[in-house]
């Protein structure tokens, strides 16, 4: 009966670390790509810790998720850039 359980558990996970995948590649803004390889990469994790190599569990999310990602999203923060907003530049002033 374990099996089932384990195999259900395989199949959700892989199903999420194909569509955060997928995410990353699509997705058009910079920081849900990352935040969705954050996902990916911690349900590749799961994936070790269901194969009994705790190890390799915790060093890929010291890191890759700790590490690598944390690099990313201080990039993407500090390169990112308020849009300008045109509007205002070009409005006529009023004279009364």
């Amino acid at each position: 009966m374990a099996t089932v359980y384990e195999l259900a558990a395989f199949v959700l996970f892989a199903l999420v670390t194909v569509g955060c995948s997928l995410g990353v590649v699509l997705v058009r803004d910079v920081w849900h790509s990352a935040l969705l390889l954050g996902g990916a990469l911690l349900s590749v994790a799961v994936h070790y810790v269901m194969l009994q190599a705790e190890f390799l569990a915790a060093m890929q999310i010291l890191v890759y998720v700790g590490g690598v990602l944390i690099l990313i999203t201080f990039a993407v923060m500090l390169t990112r850039t308020e849009p300008d907003d045109t509007d205002t530049d070009t409005a006529e002033v009023s004279r009364t």
